[in-house]
C-alpha cells in the first residue's frame, strides 16, 4: 500500500511544559523541532504544532459545540482514525491515567452505517481532540 500524505495542524496553546507533559507522555507523541515558543509534534507520523499564545488570550473562549447523536461534540476539533485494537488499547491508557473525557470512550450508532468507536478530550490549553475507529473502514466515509 503506497503512503498516505500526512496532516499537518497548527494550533494555539498556552504552556508549552503541560503540552509536553500531555502529547508527549500521555499520548506518547514524539517530540520534533521546537523554539522558544512552539513545538512539533509526531501524531502517528502527522505533524502537529503548538504554538503559545501571547498576552493570556483564552484559547478556550472560541470553542463551541453541535449535537451529534446525543453527544455534545467539541467544535473545533482535531485527531485520528485509529485501527480498532488501537483506539481500544489507547482508551485505556487515558482511562488508567485517570485522563478527564469531553465524551467518554463509546461506540456510535452501533450496528448501523457509520458505526464508529469515539472518544474526545481537551489538551491542558483547551484544545479538543478525538481519537476514533472503525472496524470497517469502509465505513468511514458511508452515507
Amino acid at each position: 500500500m503506497a503512503e498516505r500524505p500526512r496532516f499537518h495542524c497548527a494550533f494555539a496553546v498556552h504552556d508549552l511544559d503541560t503540552t509536553r507533559a500531555f502529547y508527549g507522555d500521555l499520548l506518547g507523541c514524539v517530540e520534533g523541532r521546537s523554539a522558544k515558543t512552539w513545538v512539533d509534534f509526531s501524531l502517528h507520523g502527522h505533524q502537529l504544532s503548538a504554538h503559545m499564545i501571547q498576552g493570556g488570550q483564552d484559547i478556550r473562549a472560541r470553542n463551541a459545540s453541535n449535537p451529534v447523536d446525543g453527544d455534545d461534540v467539541p467544535i473545533p476539533h482535531f485527531g485520528l482514525i485509529l485501527a480498532w485494537s488501537d483506539w481500544h488499547a489507547l482508551a485505556e491508557r487515558l482511562k488508567s491515567r485517570g485522563t478527564q473525557f469531553v465524551i467518554e470512550p463509546h461506540v456510535r450508532w452501533a450496528g448501523k452505517t457509520g458505526e464508529q468507536a469515539t472518544m474526545f478530550l481537551r489538551d491542558p490549553s483547551g484544545n479538543a481532540l478525538e481519537f476514533k475507529a472503525f472496524q470497517d473502514e469502509g465505513q468511514i466515509f458511508a452515507r
